[in-house]
């Protein structure tokens, strides 16, 4: 005779786990990183920013600008091109929350209302996926500015350092406009405010021109600007190999955004959820 055991069953009514472990929480949040990259593959306009942006503003950019500027185009790319990477991949970004946002309209998220799993892993997860675009954005830039003319002194490594912070920085930016899709009430919101911060952020900065041509009260907010620090660490880097302090401005300023804004945005989403 078989014997047949009784398999446990969880009492319906019992609340779920309000805790979950670290290593639950990265699982958690590599699988929502998975779904975001398979929904980019099957979507493949949400690339469009990432591919076709750096192209059409590199060349447009240089040649309007680098004569006025720097006198030829080949002396302008090397302030432009790290630039428009900072430019480039703080723009990515304003997509992260305004697809958030539209995902939070659609109903997608009211699935995990029943699920035990960690509250900021719906938010951290597109996130980590969002890194491949900036990495695509980037190794753009740098490839249109060599095409160009444009000769990188900080080598193979150098580049390289430069598109990694590029990538650091725009997953720490992403939270505050993850935070604007959660407090926005449609998409279309979401995309006007997070423009407002983006275009200060990256215009009232050194992305385009020295910050010494500026007016004093504006190369003073410039020179503040995280945005500014991120550029500069990334020009240093890529064109010269140098660490520079700019580097452990940028990293702190990258912290100090997400201990802000990741708690805010968590919290949000939950409250909506």
């Amino acid at each position: 005779m078989t014997t047949l055991t009784a398999v446990p069953t969880r009492d319906p009514s019992a609340p779920l786990p309000r805790h979950v472990s670290l290593g639950a929480t990265l699982s958690q949040t590599f699988t929502m990183a998975w779904r975001a990259t398979l929904k980019m593959r099957r979507n493949f306009e949400q690339l469009f920013d990432v591919t076709l942006q750096p192209l059409l503003f590199t060349a447009m950019f240089a040649y309007i600008f680098g004569g006025a500027i720097s006198g030829d185009v080949n002396a302008y790319l090397p302030l432009i091109i790290p630039g428009l990477i900072g430019q480039t991949v703080l723009t990515a970004c304003v997509a992260t929350g305004v697809q958030l946002r539209e995902d939070m309209d659609k109903g997608v998220f009211d699935r995990f209302k029943v699920l035990p799993i960690s509250r900021i892993a719906p938010l951290a997860g597109p996130m980590v996926a969002d890194m491949l675009r900036y990495a695509i954005a980037a190794t753009l830039t740098f490839a249109t500015g060599m095409v160009m003319g444009y000769r990188p002194g900080g080598g193979v490594f150098g580049v390289l350092g430069a598109i990694l912070l590029a990538i650091v920085a725009g997953w720490s930016l992403a939270w505050i406009f993850t935070w604007f899709g959660t407090i926005g009430r449609s998409a279309q919101g979401v995309q006007g405010i997070s423009l407002m911060v983006m275009f200060p952020l990256t215009f009232l900065s050194n992305a385009f021109v020295p910050t010494e041509t500026m007016p004093t009260w504006l190369r003073t907010f410039a020179d503040l600007n995280p945005v500014s620090h991120v550029i500069s660490a990334i020009r240093g880097l890529a064109n010269d190999g140098r660490v520079t302090a700019d580097l452990g401005w940028a990293l702190l300023g990258c912290a100090v955004v997400i201990a802000i804004f990741a708690p805010l945005s968590v919290k949000t989403f939950t409250r909506k959820m």
